[in-house]
């Protein structure tokens, strides 16, 4: 059994950060069963939706009868993104436990995808933390293209570590940082994972990743190696951004469990329920997914 020190925290994001790029309305009851399912195999975290606007983001319309229709498993955080105060609000009356903000580094993809500068997102966080006070909440802030926007490139370290100070005076509690269409490499992730916990040595820190060069794993293990413990991924390897060309989604879930238990790190999360899961995407998306294991099967199968 690994020390707790060591094992790994997985944060399952495919019935948001996955669903929402998808073309077809998904189900809600299908939702809710994927959310059932995925409670079951032992996922530390589960973003449920978000609660934005229904013509933003037509595929999550349905966030308040997916949380409520959900069957919680204890020990399992369920989260929901918002993007102003009354997202906030609504996530309240939907009693989830865990609500996430999102800023995005480059001031240009912000402006491109919350139509916002990074002060107005600030502002509004200020007001969202406002609004939810004395909640039982735990409040993430994410900060997407944490290691590079795809209009001004690679963001400085400095710009990074600002925006880290402000989400804490804030009261901001968790903190995420994104490889948002997928350019980091694992060099790059290592030293900034080791420069913010020198910083913040106490930071509840989480990394997500997408898989569109094909580093996401590499990434994940050299973050582990660093110091992070938290990790966001989709079922399946769906999802991406939409500003990023060719993007294939996020690093998969199965994927990354699978690597962590070869490397002999824990995360005590059933493989092969993922695993059984992710076989059935394809058909309720209607188009294959990016995962490998769940097509090639685990690295300790053998043949006849």
């Amino acid at each position: 059994m690994a020390e707790e020190k060591d094992r790994v925290e997985i944060n399952e994001v495919v019935l948001r950060d996955g669903l929402q790029n998808e073309p077809d309305f998904v189900a809600t009851e299908e939702k809710i069963r994927l959310a059932d399912g995925l409670s079951r195999t032992g996922v530390r975290r589960l973003e449920v939706s978000s609660f934005v606007s229904p013509k933003a983001i037509p595929n999550l319309r349905d966030a308040a009868d997916v949380l409520q229709g959900i069957t919680r498993v204890p020990g399992v955080r369920y989260t929901a993104l918002v993007p102003n105060v009354r997202g906030a609000e609504r996530a309240l009356e939907s009693s989830v436990d865990e609500v996430n903000l999102v800023m995005s580094i480059g001031e240009r993809h912000n402006l491109a995808n919350m139509r916002m500068t990074c002060d107005q997102s600030l502002a509004q966080f200020k007001e969202i933390m406002t609004a939810i006070a004395g909640s039982s909440f735990f409040v993430n802030g994410t900060l997407a293209t944490t290691f590079g926007c795809p209009f001004e490139g690679r963001q400085s370290v400095e710009r990074v570590l600002w925006a880290i100070d402000i989400y804490r005076e804030m009261g901001i509690e968790g903190i995420t940082i994104a490889d948002t269409i997928g350019v980091a490499n694992p060099r790059q992730v290592g030293e900034l994972t080791t420069t913010i916990f020198r910083h913040h040595p106490d930071l509840q820190l989480t990394l997500h990743l997408h898989n569109t060069r094909d580093m996401g794993l590499a990434n994940a293990l050299a973050a582990y190696d660093a110091g992070i413990r938290s990790f966001d991924s989709a079922l399946g390897g769906i999802g991406g951004c939409p500003y990023a060309p060719g993007a294939t989604g996020n690093v998969c879930t199965e994927d990354l469990v699978h690597m962590f238990h070869a490397c002999g790190i824990d995360t005590g999360v059933d493989l092969s329920a993922l695993i059984g899961l992710s076989c059935e995407l394809p058909a309720l998306l209607g188009h294959a997914t990016p995962g490998y294991v769940m097509k090639a099967g685990t690295s300790d199968r053998v043949y006849a």
